[in-house]
């Protein structure tokens, strides 16, 4: 059976949040449990607090992380994977694992594909 072309989109949609860089990210830093702000910035490494303000968001919006505020001065403010993100885990690990073994051959055909669009 084929899939409908509103349903690709759909799936289109959900893959480009979970497959954009810094979600990959966060979702693999929290598998470990909640997390801070701060922490999952240091974790991440190289993520703008903007940058990482807006990926929590989008995940949290897509249902994948939330976001727990505690009545403590000053505020702290937890983030972990929801049931949903959680289940998200182990294909992430898995394409993760993939994108690995066989960055070198993706790199190889990248190569001969520039060299020849460069020559002709």
């Amino acid at each position: 059976m084929q899939p409908e072309h509103n349903d690709c989109r759909g799936v289109a949609a959900i893959l480009a949040r979970v497959g954009d860089k810094w979600s990959v990210f966060v979702i693999m830093m929290l598998q470990d449990g909640p997390k801070r702000f701060n922490e999952l910035k240091r974790l991440v490494g190289g993520i703008s607090q903007r940058m990482l303000t807006l990926t929590l968001r989008g995940l949290e919006r897509d249902g994948l992380v939330t976001r727990t505020v505690f009545p403590t001065i000053p505020p702290r403010v937890d983030y972990e994977l929801t049931d949903l993100g959680r289940g998200l885990s182990q294909p992430v690990q898995a394409l993760g694992q993939w994108a690995i073994q066989h960055r070198e051959r993706i790199e190889q055909a990248r190569s001969r594909f520039d060299a020849r669009r460069d020559a002709g």
